[in-house]
């Protein structure tokens, strides 16, 4: 951490620096208040410091309003294209921190991109960023790094005193996101703000950006997907919800729901691959909130109510942190928790909450051993003791979350 108490997302920014300088626009997206802006502040920081102390830098933020002209395409390409200039031959590093906001921003990323002494940087709160024109015209020419809430690693440097247990527990408690640490992770403030935080995306992210009507609607599917984290369901699962709801919708309906909340990163989707046959199913899979302690927000209970789904998601959140792509797995009728891929790499994981009952160690155990290939195999959970056994490693989860 540093003197001013912000958490530097080194492995961030570890990713953008060798992009620094090039031809390509560099793309922070991730749920809103996820510490994108702050992330950026960062990489400014370090061009400034490290690369290139003579730089001119460029910084609006979309969403104020102080800022509203530049909603205009045009107005905010000459604007940055004028500034540039006056600085050429030097570099001008140019950052936009919300830049849907700008109707048409495409054009004017696609044409400032291709200005010599312009670095771009931009950040948006939509996995469709970077779909449509952009894609079309960057094909190659753009890096996306996507920034989730804080790691439990990350966490625990404003919790530094305390002993990885108790940080764990906290970190259950309060989830990864940034502001809450401003708030002293006060207990009421903060699921305050959780819940606020989660109308505000539901409102700004996916009813206003697709003009829905029915926002009542939403908010149940939405919702039900929230409450039901981590248990496998269908949209024909949300449909029949919806009927004991007196509430009807088609399965479209349903299925674009999922779709924008995803794209809001509220949560994503992990899909079910048969391991007998290596195949992914097409039906059925499991939903997990990107912050575990929002979800629970605006769900109620406390965190032991449903631990494992809790855990769960923490160790979801951590392999696609880490750029795994992550699926549930199925051996007959055992399921493998995670199946995790990245390049050639690819492991089996378990997440318990404790494995004390033999019964427990049994289950955990048998599904991993089930999967017919010799691939790393591991268990997670609480337990201090190492119950590894037959080639499956176990590991104490707040200690695998610490690893990088």
């Amino acid at each position: 951490m540093n003197r001013k108490g912000i958490v530097a997302r080194q492995d961030y920014l570890e990713k953008v620096k060798p992009f620094v300088g090039l031809d390509i626009v560099k793309v922070a997206t991730g749920i809103r208040r996820s510490g994108k802006s702050v992330f950026m502040r960062q990489i400014r920081d370090m061009i400034a410091e490290e690369i290139d102390p003579n730089g001119k830098f460029i910084w609006i933020n979309l969403e104020e309003d102080e800022n509203r002209r530049f909603l205009s395409r045009g107005v905010l390409h000459d604007y940055v294209l004028e500034e540039a200039k006056k600085n050429a031959p030097s570099r001008t590093y140019v950052f936009l921190d919300e830049i849907s906001e700008v109707a048409e921003w495409e054009r004017a990323v696609n044409s400032l991109r291709a200005k010599e002494n312009i670095d771009l940087f931009i950040t948006g709160s939509n996995s469709k960023l970077l779909s449509g024109e952009l894609a079309t015209h960057l094909t190659g020419r753009y890096v996306e790094i996507k920034v989730r809430p804080f790691s439990f690693r990350e966490f625990r440097e404003i919790r530094a005193a305390e002993d990885i247990a108790s940080a764990f527990d906290a970190y259950l408690e309060f989830g990864g996101m940034p502001f809450l640490s401003h708030i002293g992770y006060m207990e009421e403030p903060s699921r305050e703000y959780l819940a606020d935080l989660y109308s505000s995306i539901l409102m700004k992210d996916i009813v206003r950006r697709h003009k829905i009507r029915d926002v009542d609607l939403l908010s149940r599917i939405v919702g039900y997907v929230m409450s039901e984290v981590g248990h496998v369901f269908s949209a024909a699962s949300i449909l029949r919800y919806l009927k004991h709801e007196r509430r009807s919708a088609s399965f479209d309906t349903v299925m674009n729901y999922l779709r924008f909340g995803e794209e809001a990163f509220l949560f994503s989707s992990a899909k079910r691959e048969d391991l007998m046959g290596r195949r992914i199913l097409s039906v059925d899979e499991k939903f997990y909130a990107t912050d575990h302690a929002m979800r629970r927000a605006i769900t109620g209970g406390n965190v032991r109510r449903d631990i494992d789904r809790t855990l769960e998601s923490v160790v979801y959140g951590e392999f696609l942190r880490r750029g795994y792509d992550v699926r549930i797995g199925r051996v007959k009728e055992k399921e493998v928790d995670f199946v995790c891929e990245r390049g050639k790499e690819r492991l089996y994981v378990q997440v318990a909450y404790l494995m004390e009952r033999e019964e427990t160690r049994e289950r955990e155990f048998s599904a991993l051993m089930a999967v017919p290939d010799q691939y790393p195999k591991m268990v997670l959970s609480l337990d201090r003791v190492d119950f590894s056994q037959d080639g499956i490693v176990h590991m104490y989860l707040p200690e695998f979350l610490m690893k990088s």
